[in-house]
């Protein structure tokens, strides 16, 4: 006969067997909550610490992974290696995190006026870069409050088992927070709230106790098609199927060489990510606006024109990236990507001065870039 694992908090008092969570407090303390005063408990330390969404969702992702494999074995995750390199862990939370039997997605609202973004792309001179980097790392942020969301939640339990994720590990985040009831996967693949958009960060925080999963939400994208439409470089091929090797912010942020010449118009003066698809979402006009103080924009990054930006030398370009998520490109792809934008930038003299004076840059990536967005204007990098 098998015996039915048993987990013991014996300072809280409570036992986890066959996945069955019981109480069992000690003589000298008070009765422990039930599991529903549990949740609303945790969801309040929640949304006291600043998370503007929670939810929570079990460790089954079944048609997730299915998708994942498909992908993947298309090749659409392009340079992304890691994206394969954990077998099915990313789908399967218990094997990630053995002992995981709950996870708890939260939410952090980013969003911003959308007329300042649109200005800016319709302005060729001036530089793009995604709302959600215009400001510090969420990432740091975001591990801090679900590190002291834990610690609440071992404050009324015990010690437990738990593992806090921020794009940190091979986590199936979005079906997760799907599954937890923060949106559902739009055909963009980004998550869309019915009640607030999809200008939202996500987080996980993996437990070894049974919670009770909230209700998943429906999908709500109807017929519309306007993500697909606009995306300037068509790289949403069908609905829900995103092919990353075409996408600006893949190939403005991962990709590590040159970009191919075919989707360098399409890249406009976006730098650093794209929003094209989630600017058009109609559901976006339910976003709710932030003011994290983390968020705010750094270096005006959201007026800079191109030549400012490409101007920068690598020690400026550290010292101003301090603590942003622009810092993961690196220099040498920052200039890069800038070329490009300036390639398709009004030929101005200053546009033409900027290229030519990197024209002899050190990086044969940066130079062959620098090349192509002369030659765009006629005029030759030698």
């Amino acid at each position: 006969m098998s015996v039915p694992q048993v987990a013991i908090f014996p300072v809280s008092g409570i036992y986890v067997t066959g996945g069955q969570l019981l109480y069992f407090p000690p003589m000298s303390q008070t009765p422990p909550p039930t599991t529903q005063e549990l949740v609303e408990y945790i969801r309040a330390e929640a949304l006291r610490l600043g998370f503007t969404r929670f939810g929570i969702s079990g460790v089954e992702l079944p048609e997730d992974e299915a998708h994942l494999r498909n992908w993947l074995a298309a090749g659409m995750h392009g340079d992304m290696r890691w994206m394969a390199a954990h077998g099915d862990k990313r789908s399967r939370p218990a094997a990630l995190v053995p002992g995981t039997l709950a996870v708890i997605s939260v939410g952090l609202d980013y969003g911003r006026e959308h007329q300042a973004a649109w200005q800016t792309l319709a302005d060729g001179e001036r530089a793009y870069v995604a709302r959600y980097a215009l400001g510090r790392d969420y990432h740091k942020l975001m591990r801090n409050r679900l590190q002291k969301l834990a610690s609440q939640i071992e404050s009324r339990l015990g010690a437990l088992g738990y593992r806090v994720f921020v794009d940190s590990a091979p986590v199936l985040e979005r079906a997760l927070a799907r599954n937890a009831g923060l949106g559902w996967i739009g055909k963009h693949t980004c998550l869309i709230d019915k009640n607030g958009g999809s200008w939202f960060f996500l987080g996980e925080l993996y437990l070894d106790i049974p919670l009770p999963p909230s209700l998943p939400a429906s999908s709500h994208c109807g017929t519309c098609s306007r993500c697909i439409e606009v995306c300037p470089t068509q790289a949403i091929i069908a609905p829900y199927r995103l092919d990353a090797r075409r996408c600006i912010s893949y190939l403005t942020i991962e990709h590590e060489g040159a970009i191919p010449e075919d989707l360098r118009k399409g890249i406009g003066n976006r730098i650093f990510g794209c929003d094209d698809c989630q600017l058009v979402c109609p559901w976006n006009k339910f976003a709710k606006r932030s003011d994290e103080p983390d968020f705010r924009t750094r270096n005006n990054l959201d007026r800079a024109t191109l030549v400012e930006l490409f101007a920068w030398d690598e020690d400026e370009f550290l010292r101003r990236t301090e603590g942003s998520a622009i810092r993961r490109s690196g220099h040498e792809r920052w200039l890069r990507n800038i070329a490009v934008a300036l390639g398709n930038a009004p030929g101005t003299p200053a546009v033409i001065a900027a290229l030519q004076s990197r024209a002899q840059h050190p990086s044969p990536l940066v130079r062959e870039h620098v090349a192509w967005a002369l030659a765009q204007h006629g005029v030759s990098p030698t």
